[in-house]
């Protein structure tokens, strides 16, 4: 008993160690946006505690000319909204399909969507832009230019998103949907009404997943974007880096933190229903 307790202890204290070790950029990171330029320059001293906490780095990140904050804000989170709406919608629609409808082909059309998940987004960059760009030729649809190259593809489902649903909903007992198909309920009332009421916690990981994945996107908004009025912050920054010449680290920190800050809150409001959500996925099939 008392080695099994010895041994508890340094499970515990080699995990603290790895949070620490996965602490330490963002805790660097935070230290250098308070601090001044020539701090931050000066080799001699690298403590991780400010010696004067300059808060005007904030400050002047928010109102710079050269980062538009608010607007890039606004235009990420309408990305974002869209984005999670429909791939949150769309996977649970496919996810039920496999999980609790049987039809003829059900494995090997899973498997094929499964196989989609090893295809990069750099190896289908060239083919999804060539089709955006057919469109805006041959219809009244602007494609090009605008925010719909971002958030339109996750309106056709993830497959990873797919994937984890599709584990979450064989949890579920298929006594509850043959009790709604004898009450009369279709399949349509059966997802809307048992299946998604019943699914939060793997629908809200579904949800910040995505969010956190449009969020933090650089190279959708780098290809498709051409107008700075339209940049979302992950572009922004990388151009706010740039238009100083020289990096200023304190501002381009105070910069990061501030774009970083709205994923962590968010992860800390839904820790419980995410963790959750994560720990029910997968018990069952």
């Amino acid at each position: 008993m008392r080695a099994r307790r010895k041994n508890l202890w340094l499970v515990h204290v080699g995990l603290l160690l790895a949070c620490a070790g996965f602490a330490l950029p963002f805790l660097w990171m935070l230290s250098t946006s308070l601090k001044t330029l020539e701090e931050v320059g000066d080799r001699n001293r690298l403590a991780m505690i400010p010696s004067s906490f300059a808060w005007r780095n904030y400050t002047e990140v928010v109102t710079s000319p050269k980062l538009d904050f608010p607007l890039f804000t606004r235009n990420t989170l309408i990305i974002a909204a869209l984005a999670v709406a429909g791939n949150t919608l769309v996977s649970a629609m496919v996810a039920y399909g496999f999980a609790k409808i049987r039809f003829k082909g059900r494995g090997f059309l899973f498997a094929v969507m499964l196989a989609t998940m090893m295809i990069p987004f750099p190896v289908l960059m060239v083919s999804v832009f060539t089709i955006f760009r057919w469109i805006g030729d041959n219809t009244p649809i602007q494609m090009l230019g605008t925010f719909k190259p971002l958030w339109l593809p996750f309106w056709f489902g993830s497959a990873f998103s797919i994937f984890l649903l599709r584990q979450f909903f064989m949890t579920i007992p298929d006594e509850l949907t043959e009790a709604a198909k004898i009450d009369g309920c279709s399949e349509w009332g059966i997802f809307f009404r048992v299946i998604l009421p019943l699914a939060r916690p793997a629908l809200a990981v579904v949800a910040l997943f995505t969010f956190m994945a449009v969020w933090n996107d650089f190279l959708g908004p780098l290809v498709y974007l051409q107008r700075p009025e339209q940049y979302t912050l992950a572009l922004g920054l990388q151009t706010f880096q740039s238009a100083h010449g020289g990096t200023r680290w304190n501002l381009l920190m105070a910069a990061s933190v501030l774009v970083l800050l709205p994923v962590v809150i968010l992860f800390f409001l839904t820790q419980r229903t995410f963790i959750q959500g994560i720990a029910t996925t997968g018990m069952k099939g």
